[in-house]
């Protein structure tokens, strides 16, 4: 029998698993009934579409008129050359929305993506075969690299390209594949609960993190536009739930963060059950804890740090006073 309520629960898990280079399961539970589709699907819209890449979009061969041109000592053609370049993953260093860089080839020369590394721009996939030279060939290009979203056609660029270079189509997307699952998830006695569990990966230009990430900021972006009308501060939300989350965390108990016997008792010997209580202290507060030495204080401030709290962490002053509220209560 469903109970009466006056809003629907607030997932407060997240789990993020890298599963291989460049892939990663990303998890949040628990949702509603149909909460769980109804963000999962946008959410996977602007993961492939809102995500930043680089890709060229010109080339300029010395000699070549047109994409069915071919070049005197080089095995591909220009058609295959140019499905070999769209196949090259860039990044443009420092940055930069683009770049125009020039190569020059001569001789017989297996010419792969690590090839084409220099100052400008970097390879993320070296071993991609560009071209096949023998002994008398001469190559001299220029490509154009730009930094994007999404799919461009060539039709799109060629008014915006040089006049004389060939106009590629444009590949950004770094994100390889975003695909999702949904799950039921047990609270409490309701097993009707659910959680979300994304699969990303990329081609190596950003993380799966970073991707989901970017589509998380697209869509608060988006959002914001209904704020002003409607009289809500989607920022202060966000705020909020980040203070939720990190509140959750200040609350682990101390046994759970793996401490070493000897640290261990020194804080359960002062009465140190969770890690919010540590934050909250000065490090020379720390160290005052009887029988606590150097090796134990190294270790709790390494840990703090790899939790987050470490010595640039401040704790806000509505979250100091929830903190110590909750400790108390828990405590009592």
């Amino acid at each position: 029998m469903k109970s009466i309520k006056n809003a629907p629960a607030i997932p407060n898990e997240v789990d993020i698993v890298e599963i291989g280079e460049n892939r990663a399961e990303i998890t949040a539970w628990p949702f509603e009934t149909g909460y769980a589709i109804t963000l999962a699907h946008p959410l996977r819209r602007l993961i492939l579409g809102s995500s930043v890449g680089y890709a060229p979009v010109s080339l300029k061969i010395d000699g070549v008129l047109h994409e069915f041109d071919s070049i005197r000592g080089m095995k591909e053609d220009i058609a295959v050359f140019i499905i070999n370049l769209k196949n090259i993953r860039f990044k443009i260093k420092d940055d930069l929305e683009d770049a125009v860089v020039s190569y020059s080839f001569s001789g017989a020369k297996e010419i792969k993506a690590a090839d084409l590394e220099n100052d400008q721009v970097e390879v993320i996939n070296k071993d991609v075969l560009l071209a096949t030279l023998n002994k008398d060939a001469e190559l001299n290009f220029t490509i154009e690299i730009k930094k994007g979203i999404g799919y461009v056609a060539s039709e799109d660029l060629r008014d915006k390209v040089d006049s004389e270079a060939i106009a590629l189509d444009a590949f950004f997307t770094p994100v390889r594949k975003a695909n999702y699952k949904i799950e039921n998830i047990l609270v409490g006695d309701n097993p009707n609960f659910e959680k979300i569990v994304f699969e990303i990966e990329t081609d190596g230009q950003i993380s799966p993190r970073d991707a989901f990430g970017n589509a998380l900021e697209t869509m608060n972006k988006q959002l914001n536009v209904f704020g002003g009308v409607f009289d809500i501060d989607l920022e202060a939300t966000k705020t909020k739930g980040k203070s939720e989350s990190a509140l959750k965390t200040l609350l682990i108990p101390i046994d759970m963060l793996g401490f070493s016997a000897r640290s261990s008792n020194s804080l359960e010997r002062a009465g140190i059950k969770y890690i919010g209580e540590l934050v909250l202290m000065s490090e020379n507060e720390i160290k005052s804890i009887k029988n606590l030495g150097k090796k134990s204080l190294d270790e709790i401030m390494s840990t703090l740090d790899a939790q987050g709290f470490g010595e640039d962490y401040k704790l806000d002053g509505k979250l100091r006073a929830d903190l110590i509220e909750k400790i108390k209560q828990l405590k009592s």
